[in-house]
């Protein structure tokens, strides 16, 4: 449907729409971190501004928050404190840079030789679990209300139609949170007292290298999440985005919108495949209506009840949604290797997807000097590096 048929109210609620499909994931990042759910919500509304500027207003892509750092953000914030851990979110710019210049100079072939399947598969699976210990851990604080969460999120994504089946986490979250404040105590004063105007709690960032190093290999994992969701987004809208305006373009504005998310203190972002899964049940994918949901997300920012009100959800309810999405990310990771038809019968790659997963999960640290690598980043690096130098098996042999 072409958006100059649409009457500016349809185009509005259209927009809010759109938002209210990436709100869940967008705001629930930053609850787990420590980070301000309204900062979150404003950097991924200028975000994306910018990263429509960037690639000319071409490409229809929301950016909100990214999974992959949930866990990197709470170790990096136990070592080098909150303001050091906003200098490496947004150092993670840096790779998407260094890869927008690698695509422009030697085309989107040579990338996938560096990221092949092998390496990000395990990877996007290590995300996942890594953080199962944390969503137990929240949702043991009350189990009835995690599984009402997550029931209602599992009921929705199952059963629903349309675009409701795209806002499991969204209804997930209101029916927990529903249940908590009938049910169970749930201090709602923080909400009745906070000011329906505030700007976002926006926190700076100390610079420093260890954090921007610890963070740089963690960038990895979204940006091939970000290269897959451009092919997405072309089948959808019936275009070619890689070839214009360019995959470096979109990785340039990406990388930029990440380091003004790091700056005002948001959590890095990423382009976001629910929305993209919203526009084809719409039919509407003309990026200005994307536009539109960037800046309803940045009208909610300033809206202080919404801040305080996401700051009441309960842990639990939060536990029980985290469950389910953690699970799903490390599904989505058996799913490319999968669909890319991966050998996992190949000695070459059980050896580069095992110790991905073993250094990922089992903690282990790399300490040179004052520098220091662990978890995500630690086991991207190790993939890729292993990617590169163990030799690719003659057809035939094992």
């Amino acid at each position: 449907m072409e958006i100059n048929t649409l009457s500016p109210l349809k185009k509005g609620i259209i927009g809010v729409q759109y938002l209210f499909v990436a709100f869940g994931a967008t705001v629930l990042v930053p609850l787990l971190v420590g980070l301000d759910p309204s900062t979150a919500l404003f950097t991924a509304g200028i975000g994306t501004l910018i990263f429509h500027l960037c690639t000319k207003g071409k490409i229809p892509i929301f950016l909100g928050s990214s999974f992959a750092f949930i866990a990197p953000i709470n170790s990096a914030t136990e070592l080098y404190g909150l303001p050091g851990t906003l200098s490496g979110m947004a150092g993670v710019a840096i790779v998407y840079f260094v890869v927008s210049a690698l695509v422009r100079w030697k085309g989107i072939r040579f990338i996938e030789f560096l990221f092949p399947s092998i390496v990000i598969g395990p990877v996007i699976i290590l995300i996942g679990l890594s953080l199962a210990g944390t969503a137990v851990n929240m949702a043991g604080e009350n189990w009835l209300l995690a599984i009402i969460s997550l029931s209602t999120a599992v009921v929705v994504t199952m059963l629903a139609r349309g675009l409701m089946k795209l806002i499991p986490i969204f209804m997930g979250i209101v029916a927990g949170y529903l249940t908590a404040v009938i049910f169970f105590k749930v201090d709602l004063n923080m909400v009745a007292s906070a000011s329906w105007l505030s700007l976002p709690n926006f926190t700076f960032p100390s610079f420093s290298w260890q954090p921007v190093l610890y963070m740089l290999p963690v960038a990895i994992a979204p940006i091939i999440e970000h290269i897959g969701n451009i092919y997405v987004v072309n089948t959808v809208a019936g275009k070619d985005f890689v070839k214009d305006p360019g995959l470096d373009r979109s990785l340039f504005g990406d990388g930029l919108a990440c380091l003004v998310a790091g700056i005002l203190g948001g959590p890095p972002v990423t382009t976001y495949a629910e929305v993209t899964g919203a526009m084809s049940i719409t039919r509407i994918t003309n990026p200005q209506v994307v536009r539109i949901a960037a800046v309803a997300a940045i009208i909610f920012s300033v809206i202080g009840k919404v801040s305080a009100l996401l700051r009441s959800i309960p842990n639990a309810v939060l536990g029980g949604i985290m469950l389910l999405l953690f699970g799903t990310i490390a599904s989505a990771g058996i799913s490319s290797l999968i669909q890319s038809k991966t050998d996992l019968s190949s000695t070459r790659n059980i050896v580069i997807a095992s110790l991905i997963l073993t250094i990922g999960i089992g903690g282990a640290v790399l300490n040179i000097g004052a520098f220091s690598l662990s978890g995500i980043g630690l086991a991207a690096l190790t993939g890729v590096i292993l990617n590169l130098i163990i030799p690719k098996e003659k057809a035939g042999s094992n």
